[in-house]
């Protein structure tokens, strides 16, 4: 085992796994309408919906650099459906890169590095 290897808490890997593929999801929904209708209003009980998942992956990534570059959707601006797949796009790689840190080939097998 690399002694230099990033480690994280269980409780981020955890919650990195459970929202990952919600948060893959979510992404393709966004990329879909966007590419239908970019320009199309999104609803505030969609943003409300995107919002909670969004508050949780900032858990996982709220001591990574990336975090001040990810914002959450403003609910009262009713942004539209190419803008929240942009901001989608970032969390999607900010949790890409998260994994690329902590989770990794330990000598027998692929595992995150726990603190």
């Amino acid at each position: 085992m690399n002694q230099n290897q990033a480690k994280t808490t269980s409780k981020k890997a955890s919650t990195h796994d459970v929202m990952t593929p919600l948060l893959a999801a979510m992404f393709e929904e966004f990329k879909d309408l966007a590419k239908k209708k970019p320009d199309a209003a999104v609803s505030k009980s969609k943003l409300v919906i995107a919002n909670r998942l969004l508050n949780r992956v900032r858990e996982v990534l709220a001591d990574e650099e990336s975090i001040e570059f990810l914002d959450l959707l403003n609910e009262d601006d009713v942004p539209q459906a190419s803008d929240v797949t942009l901001v989608f796009s970032q969390y999607v790689a900010a949790m890409g890169a998260f994994k690329a840190k902590y989770y990794a080939w330990n000598g027998t097998e692929h595992t995150w590095f726990l603190k």
